[in-house]
C-alpha cells in the first residue's frame, strides 16, 4: 500500500501545471535554476568571488584556483553595521572590482568601497555622493574619478574630489554624455575615461533639426506631454559629434569629424597610450565607413586607417581591441567576408592576418593571454543552436575549442588567460558552472542545477529544420500538446520574431525556450515557433536576404513552417494562431492582413505598422529611405491593407512607447474604421516598448485568453 500510495505522489508531482505567473515570471522566480550569485573573477588573480546565503547573513566569499581554497572577504551584516548601523542591505548589490584589493558598489547616487585593510580584513567606507538627479553615471576606478550627467549636461567629481561641469548648453535639445544614434551600432553608452584616466570623451548630440515627438503621461489630471525628439526614416536625423576634456585644463576639444554631420559615430576607442580616438565614421546611407584616427589633444583628423562598404549595409557593433602591450595593434570586427570575424591590422592601417574565418561567426571576445598571444572567443562554429568556447591565435589563427558539453556556453577567463569560467546548459540538462584550465588538463564542477521544473507536466519538444525556397536550412521547435493523442487534431499557436539582431532558438534550458509555450501546451496547443530568414547568428547573407523588403521574405519563410503544420495530421489547420512583439508584431500583422486565409486569429504587441514611422537608423539600414525605396515601403505599410483582415486580431501596445510609438496601432485603428474593419485592441498605460516586471502576468493572461476564445482546444 505504501509503495502504491508513493507511486502516486510521483505521478501527482509529475503532473503539476504551471500557473500563468510561472509561465510568465517563474524562470526569475520560484522556478530559477541555481546560480552562485555574482560569480567572476578577481583581477588578476586565479580567484573566483561570489556571495551566499550563511543562514540569516549574506557573505562575500573567494575561492583559489586550483585549489579550490575559500575564504570569506566580507559579512553583510558587517557592511550593514559599519555604513547604517541597522540591517539596510537584504543582500549584496552588484560589485565591481577596482583591484584585487577594492571593490565598490552603489545605492542610487550614494558609492561605497569594500577595502582590504594592512591587517587582511576587509572594510566597507563611505566612497562619494552623486547628485540626486545625476544619471549616466561612470566611474574611473584607478583615480576614483565620476562622470555623470544632469539634464543634458555633464559633470565630473576629478580626482580631488571637486565637482567640474564640462558643458553648458542651455538648450535641452543638445545633449550630452549619453548614448546616441537611439543606440544602434553597439552603442550603450556616452562616456569614455581614457586608460588612465587623464581624459574623458563624451557624445554630444545635437538634435534641435530633430522632430518633437509627443508622450502622454496619463496619471496626472489633466494629462500632461513630455516631448521627446524621434527621428523617422527619410526624414532630419541628429548630428553627433564627440568632445575631449582634460580634467587638469578644464578644456575641451572636439575632433574634427567633418560633415555630412548626420553620418554616425561608432565604435569609440582610445589608444592605449592616450594620445589618439579611434572612431568608425558610418555614413547616413549605411554602406560606407572610414575607420579614422584623431589625436585627442588637438581634435585633428590625423587619418583613415581603412575603409569597408557593402551594397546593402555595414553594420559596426564593437569598439577596437588593443592586443596586451601593444600600442600599435588592434583586433576589429568584420562581415566583410559574410560572417562576423576577427582582423588583426596595425595602427599604420595594414591588414597583418585575417584570425579567424569560415562560415561561421564570433560571438563575443572574451578574454586573452598574452604571452601564448591567445585570444578566448566564443561562437557559432560548432551550430548556430549552440555557442561554445575557444581559443584562437591571434597571428596563425590556430583554433582550439575548449569546452566539451553541448549547448550553450557563456564564458569568463581571469586576467592571465589561464583559467576559464564556463556557465551552460542544454535542453536537457539545467545550469552547470565548471571551471578549469586552458590547457584543459584540470576541471572542477562548482555548480549543478537541480531541475526547478521537474515536478511539472512537460511537453514534448521536437526540433526540426525546414528549408527556405532556397534550400537556406531554417531551424523550428515543435511543442506537443503535454496530452498528445496523435488520432486527434490540435489547434496551433506560432510564434515568432524573425527580425534582425534577434534569434528566439537556442540548445539551453528550459528546450522550449519560454515557459508561457509550456502553458499553453498543457493547456492543449500545438506551439511552433522558427528562426527565418533575417534573424540574427547565421551571416551576412541570411540576415542580409530581407533588404528593402521587410515582412516579405520573412513571411515567406514562416509559411514553409505553416505548410509544415499543415502537413502534420494531428493539426487543425482551420484553427491557427500567430503571436508575437514589435518585429514580431509587425511580422503578427502582416500575415492577418497579408495572408489573411492563414490564421484564423492574431495577437500583435508593439507592432510597427508603417516603416516611414520608424526610427533612422534601424530603418534605413534595412530598408533604405523613403524616397529610395518607395515600392518596399508601400508593400510593408499594413496601414493601407487593414481592409483585408478576415480573422481575429488583438492589438496591444503601451502609451508611453517611445520606440514604436503609439501613434503606428492609432493610425490602424483609423484606418480599420474607414475600412468597416473590426479589431480588438487594449493598452497598458504609461508602459513603454514591452510590459516588464509583475503586470506581465496581466498580459500573458490577456493573451492566453484571446486564444482560447476563439481556438479553445476541444476536451
Amino acid at each position: 500500500m505504501l509503495a502504491m500510495a508513493l507511486g502516486a505522489s510521483s505521478l501527482y508531482a509529475q503532473q503539476q501545471q504551471f500557473t500563468i505567473e510561472e509561465a510568465t515570471i517563474g524562470l526569475s522566480t520560484n522556478l530559477a535554476q541555481d546560480q552562485l550569485s555574482q560569480l567572476n573573477w578577481i583581477p588578476n588573480q586565479s580567484s573566483l568571488f561570489y556571495t551566499v546565503k550563511t543562514g540569516v547573513d549574506e557573505a562575500l566569499i573567494t575561492q583559489a584556483m586550483p585549489s579550490l581554497t575559500t575564504d570569506t572577504l566580507i559579512k553583510l551584516s558587517a557592511i550593514n553595521q559599519s555604513l547604517f548601523n541597522r540591517s539596510a542591505l537584504r543582500s549584496f548589490p552588484e560589485l565591481q572590482w577596482i583591484n584585487a584589493d577594492q571593490l565598490y558598489f552603489a545605492l542610487e547616487n550614494h558609492y561605497f568601497k569594500l577595502s582590504k585593510q594592512a591587517d587582511h580584513h576587509w572594510e566597507a567606507t563611505p566612497w562619494q555622493i552623486l547628485p540626486e538627479q545625476a544619471t549616466n553615471a561612470t566611474v574611473e576606478p584607478s583615480t576614483g574619478q565620476f562622470a555623470y550627467t544632469v539634464g543634458n549636461n555633464l559633470f565630473l567629481i576629478n580626482a580631488e574630489g571637486k565637482e567640474q561641469q564640462i558643458t553648458h548648453d542651455s538648450d535641452a535639445a543638445i545633449v550630452n554624455g549619453q548614448s546616441v544614434h537611439r543606440q544602434e551600432f553597439g552603442i550603450d553608452r556616452g562616456i569614455f575615461f581614457s586608460p588612465k584616466g587623464n581624459y574623458l570623451a563624451f557624445y554630444r548630440m545635437d538634435q534641435r533639426m530633430v522632430e518633437d515627438y509627443p508622450l502622454i503621461n496619463w496619471d496626472e489630471t489633466p494629462a500632461t506631454v513630455h516631448f521627446t525628439k524621434y527621428p523617422f526614416a527619410g526624414r532630419a536625423s541628429h548630428e553627433v559629434s564627440l568632445g575631449v576634456y582634460n580634467p587638469k585644463t578644464t578644456q575641451t576639444v572636439f575632433l574634427q569629424t567633418g560633415e555630412p554631420k548626420d553620418h554616425y559615430l561608432t565604435c569609440v576607442t582610445w589608444s592605449p597610450d592616450e594620445k589618439s580616438i579611434y572612431i568608425a565614421l558610418l555614413n547616413r546611407e549605411q554602406n560606407h565607413l572610414w575607420l579614422n584616427q584623431y589625436d585627442a589633444s588637438s581634435g585633428r583628423f590625423i587619418k583613415t586607417l581603412f575603409e569597408e562598404t557593402d551594397p546593402k549595409y555595414v553594420q559596426p557593433l564593437h569598439e577596437l581591441h588593443f592586443l596586451p602591450g601593444k600600442n600599435d595593434e588592434f583586433i576589429w570586427w568584420s562581415q566583410r567576408d559574410g560572417f562576423m570575424h576577427l582582423y588583426r591590422y596595425n595602427t599604420a592601417g595594414k591588414l597583418l592576418n585575417q584570425v579567424t574565418k569560415g562560415d561561421w561567426l564570433v560571438n563575443e571576445l572574451v578574454g586573452e593571454n598574452a604571452s601564448k598571444k591567445l585570444l578566448y572567443i566564443t561562437s557559432s562554429k560548432e551550430s548556430p543552436m549552440e555557442k561554445h568556447s575557444y581559443t584562437v591565435q591571434w597571428e596563425t589563427g590556430k583554433l582550439e575549442r575548449l569546452d566539451q558539453d553541448p549547448g550553450t556556453h557563456q564564458v569568463a577567463v581571469n586576467t592571465a588567460g589561464d583559467f576559464m569560467l564556463d556557465t551552460w546548459s542544454n535542453d536537457s540538462t539545467p545550469r552547470s558552472i565548471d571551471v578549469f584550465n586552458t590547457k584543459k588538463s584540470w576541471k572542477k564542477r562548482l555548480l549543478t542545477s537541480k531541475n526547478p521544473l521537474a515536478t511539472y507536466q512537460r511537453p514534448k519538444i521536437e526540433n526540426v529544420t525546414l528549408h527556405a525556397d532556397d534550400g537556406t536550412p531554417l531551424y523550428g521547435k515543435l511543442i506537443y500538446p503535454t496530452a498528445f493523442d496523435a488520432s486527434k487534431k490540435y489547434p496551433v499557436i506560432v510564434y515568432l520574431y524573425n527580425g534582425p539582431n534577434v534569434q528566439l532558438l537556442a540548445n539551453s534550458f528550459p528546450s522550449s525556450g519560454n515557459l508561457w509555450y509550456e502553458y499553453m501546451a498543457q493547456r492543449g496547443y500545438i506551439v511552433f515557433t522558427m528562426d527565418g530568414r533575417g534573424s540574427s547568428n547565421r551571416g551576412l547573407k541570411f540576415e542580409q536576404a530581407t533588404f528593402r523588403q521587410l515582412g516579405t521574405v520573412e513571411m515567406n519563410d514562416q509559411m514553409q513552417g505553416v505548410n509544415y503544420l499543415k502537413s502534420l495530421p494531428f493539426v487543425d489547420a482551420s484553427r491557427m494562431g500567430i503571436h508575437g512583439w514589435s518585429f514580431g508584431g509587425f511580422m503578427t500583422t502582416s500575415f492577418m492582413l497579408r495572408k489573411p486565409a492563414v490564421f484564423k486569429v492574431g495577437v500583435a504587441g508593439g507592432p510597427v505598422m508603417d516603416w516611414k514611422m520608424y526610427e533612422v537608423m534601424y530603418t534605413e539600414r534595412y530598408m533604405d529611405t523613403p524616397q529610395e525605396n518607395p515600392i518596399g515601403y508601400e508593400d510593408a505599410n499594413l496601414l493601407t491593407k487593414t481592409g483585408n483582415l478576415k480573422g481575429n486580431l488583438l492589438l496591444i501596445h503601451g502609451t508611453s512607447d517611445s520606440t514604436v510609438v503609439w501613434q503606428h496601432s492609432i493610425k490602424f485603428l483609423k484606418q480599420a474604421i474607414k475600412t468597416k474593419t473590426q479589431v480588438d485592441y487594449f493598452v497598458y498605460p504609461g508602459y513603454e516598448h514591452n510590459v516588464r516586471g509583475y503586470d506581465r502576468v496581466h498580459l500573458m493572461q490577456k493573451i492566453s485568453d484571446y486564444f482560447d476564445h476563439y481556438l479553445k482546444p476541444e476536451d
